[in-house]
């Protein structure tokens, strides 16, 4: 199955955006869930669902924006970029 996350709000705003990029992963992670895994493999898997579908999803909509994830490779890019977003994809 294919998750999709459907669409931000029009003309969406940083803190709409973000908000929309939350709950869409909430709904990702809840799916995760629904797998049937347990304990650590849940968590894992939680985390690195959520990480793909945000950082596609910060690609997509905010392509020149730097991003720091809990999950993902730093980039020191980002240490340059006059805009980052800083992503914790299951914990917030």
């Amino acid at each position: 199955m294919t998750f999709d996350p459907g669409t931000p709000p029009t003309d969406a705003d940083d803190h709409l955006l973000a908000g929309w990029l939350a709950e869409t992963a909430g709904r990702r992670l809840l799916e995760v869930r629904g797998e049937g895994l347990e304990g650590r493999e849940l968590k894992d898997a939680g985390d690195l669902a959520a990480h793909e579908l945000l950082m596609s999803l910060l690609a997509e909509h905010r392509p020149g924006d730097a991003v720091l994830s809990e999950e993902g490779k730093d980039d020191k890019a980002r240490l340059t970029s006059s805009r980052v977003w800083i992503v914790d994809p299951l914990d917030g």
